[in-house]
């Protein structure tokens, strides 16, 4: 995953497949990050081409643990297939969303 530190905020390019395969790796870096101190991160979601439940069970947990730390969370560029995922499971209530990363970090920063 690719990542990049604008205006304070953390942006992380999302995995192409956010399933149970990549789900350990994702959360594990994710959840190290905010003990490292991380408290505003954007999840950019435009390489992903497929999430799972596992996929949106990191996510809850890692804004578990920003919301514990004070911090935020804020997804974007979600393609169809992956919004369409969120829609379905009750998710986008949950989560900011934007349009693009520089909205997302505006947004939070």
């Amino acid at each position: 995953m690719k990542t990049n530190k604008i205006d304070g905020v953390l942006v992380v390019e999302m995995v192409p497949r956010f399933d149970a395969y990549s789900a350990k790796e994702v959360e594990a870096f994710l959840q190290e990050e905010v003990s490292s101190g991380t408290d505003k991160l954007v999840c950019d979601f435009s390489p992903t081409e497929y999430i799972s439940s596992a996929g949106l069970r990191v996510l809850l947990a890692v804004a578990k643990a920003l919301k514990k730390a004070g911090g935020t969370i804020a997804l974007c560029s979600l393609g169809s297939p992956v919004r369409e995922v969120f829609e379905t499971a009750g998710f986008t209530p949950l989560f900011p969303i934007y349009g693009d990363e520089k909205e997302a970090v505006a947004a939070i920063k």
